[in-house]
């Protein structure tokens, strides 16, 4: 049997016992490197413990050079055994899964940029399966779209058919001691949000997306990571993941609102969530709890109604972030940025240089002159942004200050924050009631009606979108805090959607989590977006990232839905899941979530450049010059092209 220092196993049969000595793990899954020698039909099992990559092993066991002499071609190397049909090496891992109902199977895979065709598939698949273990059934499991449609010959099982027997998933790794609450049903929880404590963990089949802040989020259910529950604990950095069957196995060993431990790891095959002794007193704060974000100054005085093309990055202060993103984006997209391709300059390990590959996507030539002015006119031609105006932090101030009635419970609620009064929900409750009932004073509707006149005439539908200087930053997320209306069709209902904007921004919970990182109410205020309602095919949310994985630099994580973006990030609906390369370029299904069938290849070359796109988005909006800031973007889709419907920093 192979020991730690075996290099592998050559033509044997590939027993439990030698897969077990020479597999690794990754996200909890075992397996083990192959690679096929083509022209003698020899299979080589690979010992991970000893070979991180395939081609350390084919240089130093198959071709007698050193791993460094064969890195001085690696680019070379790369292109014959993913690309080239005469290659040489058939380059795969062969992992071991386990099903819902106990059972094992074999999945054998290429890497995602293997442009590997049916013949060669083919070739790969029966000659592993000759040595395999018998018990257990091996499937093909394609890796990008082009291989779905080219491995008819083998036996196949698709990324998202796996996910859906996963029964665990690292959404946010960490590790925290706390108190456990499992709530049964959303109606339960909200009965008990106000008990919940800045130490609980919150167990539940899907947790919603209004929690307060707290050390951990266990969902007993499926989930996208990019739902408003998932960014906000990315932006908290606590732990969280997917484990199906856990509800039932704590309640049996009656952990609820008992201390734990509990622990998320990438590399694992389930949470670790155990009892603790209670502490005698409360464990330190975590940094989240104590940190306090300081605001730039806002302009709540001069600024008026603009379009979205009028603003730049630096109007967030008087028309907020979300206006000002789309304000520069609609520069970006008029005149190009010399910032547009920084994140393809920057080496990534082991591609010393991304240009060519961009290149190759865009059709131009490595040079940087050439590579910005195609990604400058790509961007023009499948990018749009929905015609839309800002409206300043400067109407909402003298809204507010239009009624003595709003005046006079701010200051209550001002004081009770101070005193951390039981007050604060009701106040808050009182306050958006008085801003709903209350009229906008006639020259603050003079001035948003003809600018809707000027700037929007003959547009039947209308989204009427919140952008506070108090979201969409670094170090707050906000996402879902705040209101955002769709299918407004009337002036009246245009008006009314106005002060639901402006209203939000003194919820609860907007209120008290402000609160706990130090923003007050003196510092906090809101502008909205009124802009066209686009009719989309499919839409959805990208993170230019991938997010169970960070070290990765080639995939970004895209959600798509053929019903609504507010469902996915709401969390009602589980969308399809895809990463999409922006490097050697393709793209993968690892879920069809509450789909029924994938998308048509015409839409899934629609993401494919959308993915592209989110990378030079990245790349101009980052705020170092690493540009490795990922970004968090909504996006629709229809004939016309991609309309991006907001942009904002995506927890690192």
């Amino acid at each position: 049997m192979p020991t730690d220092t075996t290099a592998g196993l050559i033509n044997q049969r590939l027993t439990r016992e030698a897969f077990v000595s020479l597999c690794g793990s990754l996200a909890g899954v075992p397996f083990v490197k192959v690679v096929v020698v083509r022209a003698s039909g020899t299979v080589h099992f690979i010992n991970a413990n000893r070979y991180r990559f395939h081609s350390d092993y084919i240089a130093e066991q198959i071709l007698n050079l050193s791993s460094d002499q064969l890195d001085e071609t690696l680019d070379q190397f790369n292109q014959e055994v993913y690309h080239s049909p005469e290659r040489r090496f058939l380059l795969a891992t062969l992992g071991r899964h386990k099903s819902r109902n106990g059972r094992y199977l074999f999945t054998l895979e290429t890497v995602e940029v293997d442009s590997m065709g049916r013949e060669l598939i083919s070739e790969l698949y029966h000659a592993v399966s000759l040595l395999t273990d018998r018990r257990l059934r091996l499937f093909f499991k394609p890796n990008n779209h082009l291989q779905e449609q080219e491995a008819d010959s083998v036996p196949v099982v698709t990324a998202s058919a796996l996910f859906a027997e996963t029964d665990f998933l690292a959404l946010n790794p960490g590790n925290v001691v706390g108190r456990l609450r499992i709530f049964e049903t959303e109606e339960q929880f909200r009965q008990n949000r106000e008990s919940l404590e800045w130490y609980d963990i919150i167990l539940m089949d899907r947790v919603p997306d209004d929690i307060p802040r707290l050390s951990g989020i266990v969902n007993s259910g499926h989930t996208t990571p990019l739902s408003h529950t998932n960014v906000l604990a990315g932006g908290w950095q606590i732990p969280n993941a997917v484990q199906l069957g856990i509800r039932e196995r704590v309640t049996e060993q009656g952990l609820d609102q008992q201390w734990v431990r509990y622990q998320v790891d990438n590399e694992a095959d389930s949470i670790t969530l155990e009892p603790t002794e209670p502490p005698s007193t409360l464990p330190r704060k975590p940094s989240w709890a104590v940190h306090q974000v300081r605001l730039e100054q806002p302009d709540s005085e001069t600024a008026t109604i603009t379009p979205l093309s009028g603003l730049r990055l630096n109007d967030r202060f008087r028309y907020g972030t979300k206006a000002a993103n789309l304000g520069e984006l609609v520069h970006l997209l008029e005149n190009g940025s010399k910032r547009l391709v920084g994140y393809y300059q920057i080496p990534r390990p082991p591609r010393e240089n991304l240009l060519p590959h961009l290149g190759e996507f865009l059709g131009a030539e490595s040079t940087l002159d050439s590579l910005l002015s195609a990604a400058q006119s790509f961007l023009r031609e499948r990018v749009r942004i929905p015609k839309g105006l800002a409206v300043p932090f400067s109407f909402q101030r003298q809204f507010l200050e239009s009624s003595p009635t709003i005046q006079q419970t701010i200051g209550k609620l001002k004081m009770a924050l101070q005193l951390e009064a039981r007050e604060v929900d009701s106040l808050c409750v009182t306050l958006q009631n008085l801003i709903r009932r209350t009229r906008i004073p006639d020259h603050l509707r003079e001035q948003i009606d003809e600018q809707i006149t000027r700037h929007l005439l003959g547009v039947s539908s209308f989204v009427v979108r919140s952008s506070s200087n108090a979201e969409d930053l670094e170090e707050f997320s906000a996402a879902g805090v705040y209101e955002s209306i769709n299918h407004v069709t009337t002036a009246d209902k245009l008006f009314e959607s106005i002060k639901k904007v402006w209203a939000s921004l003194l919820s609860p919970r907007s209120t008290r989590l402000r609160q706990e990182v130090g923003i007050s109410l003196d510092e906090s205020y809101m502008g909205v977006i009124i802009q066209e309602e686009v009719r989309s095919e499919i839409g959805g949310v990208m993170v230019t990232t991938n997010p169970t994985n960070r070290n990765d630099f080639r995939n970004v994580y895209l959600n798509a839905s053929v019903k609504s973006v507010e469902n996915i990030v709401g969390g009602t609906e589980l969308p399809i899941q895809y990463l999409f390369n922006t490097v050697e370029g393709g793209g993968r299904t690892l879920s069809l979530g509450d789909s029924e069938v994938d998308l048509s290849p015409e839409q899934l070359k629609i993401l494919s450049e959308l993915a592209y796109a989110g990378r030079l988005f990245q790349s101009h909006f980052s705020p170092d010059y690493t540009f490795s800031w990922p970004m968090d973007i909504e996006w629709l889709a229809n004939s016309e092209g991609l309309y991006i419907l907001q942009l904002r920093p995506y927890a690192k």
